[in-house]
């Protein structure tokens, strides 16, 4: 989750198991935290929401009923925090859950055998 090659790596491996919304979610919401616009800030709350929450959406996280009426009184203000329950949430399932079975991925492998032969080239 630190560095690019990380993330790119975790994500293509959770596209393998569908769930590549949970990355995707989480990155917005990192986003989210790095805007200082209030309109912006606004609109990329309404958009991680529609996106990521909204029961309609193809891209829905699993959130529990807690952290859902949580998001929905903070979209009432949004701010660069209206999320933060909801992400941690998913941080914490992707590490509990995705994280472990990508360390044994393929994927995972391949990522640290070219970093291995990059760091060895240097």
């Amino acid at each position: 989750m630190r560095t690019p090659a990380g993330r790119n790596a975790f994500r293509e491996f959770l596209r393998t198991e569908f769930s590549e919304e949970n990355m995707l979610f989480w990155m917005a919401c990192e986003d989210l935290k790095r805007e200082s616009n209030k309109s912006i800030i606004q609109e990329k709350a309404r958009r991680i929401y529609e996106d990521y929450v909204s029961i309609l959406s193809p891209k829905e996280v699993s959130l529990d009923s807690r952290v859902r009426e949580v998001i929905n009184r903070n979209m009432l203000e949004p701010s660069k925090h209206s999320f933060d329950d909801a992400q941690l949430q998913i941080y914490t399932l992707m590490h509990r859950d995705s994280y472990p079975r990508f360390m044994n991925s393929v994927i995972y492998k391949d990522l640290v055998e070219s970093l291995s032969q990059k760091s060895a080239e240097a």
